[in-house]
C-alpha cells in the first residue's frame, strides 16, 4: 500500500472509522516489525481524526512504558493499575473516560487532555501493550471509537 491515507474528512466518523480500519490493515500487512506497525497505526489515527494525542505504551517489566506516539510529549514511564492506561491495563478492559479530571488517580501528561479512551492489545491473554488516545474536548468519545478502535486492536494481535 502507498503510504497515503484516503479518507473523505466531510464523512461521518463512522464511516471514516469503516475506511480507515482496511487501509491500516493494508499497511501493516506484510511488515513484521512491531514498531514500525505500532508507529503507522498511531499516526493513520491522528491525521484521520486529529485526536490530540494518541500513542501506545506496552508492558515491560511490571509497567508502562510509552511506545510509538503522536502529539505532545508525554508521560515515560506508567505504574501497574495507576491512571486511565494502567486501569486499562489491571481490569483488562477498555477504559472510556468523558472527563479525565473526574477519573480517580489520573495522571495528567497534558493538561489540555479532556477525554480519553485506553483499549488493551493482548497477548497469550496478557494484557502486552494499550492504546491511549486522548481529546482536547470534553467526551469526545462513544461506542463507535470503541468498536472501531477494537478492531484496530485485533490487527495489533496479530503481530505482537
Amino acid at each position: 500500500m502507498a503510504e497515503q491515507l484516503i479518507i473523505d474528512a466531510a464523512a461521518s466518523k463512522e464511516t471514516r472509522y469503516q475506511s480507515l480500519v482496511p487501509q491500516i490493515e493494508a499497511l501493516i500487512s506484510g511488515e513484521s516489525d512491531a514498531v514500525a506497525n505500532l508507529a503507522n497505526i498511531a499516526a493513520a489515527l491522528r491525521q484521520t481524526f486529529n485526536f490530540f494525542w494518541v500513542g501506545f505504551y506496552i508492558v515491560k517489566n511490571n509497567e508502562l512504558v510509552l511506545g510509538p506516539f503522536q502529539g505532545p510529549i508525554a508521560c515515560t514511564r506508567i505504574a501497574f493499575g495507576k491512571g486511565v492506561c494502567g486501569a486499562c491495563w489491571k481490569d483488562k478492559k477498555v477504559m472510556l473516560v468523558p472527563n479525565v479530571d473526574e477519573f480517580p488517580g489520573h495522571i495528567a501528561c497534558s493538561s489540555d487532555s479532556k477525554s480519553e479512551i485506553v483499549l488493551p492489545a493482548f497477548k497469550n491473554q496478557e494484557v502486552a501493550l494499550v492504546l491511549d488516545v486522548d481529546s482536547d474536548r470534553l467526551n469526545d468519545f462513544d461506542a463507535t471509537d470503541e468498536k472501531y478502535l477494537l478492531q484496530v486492536m485485533k490487527l495489533v494481535e496479530r503481530f505482537i
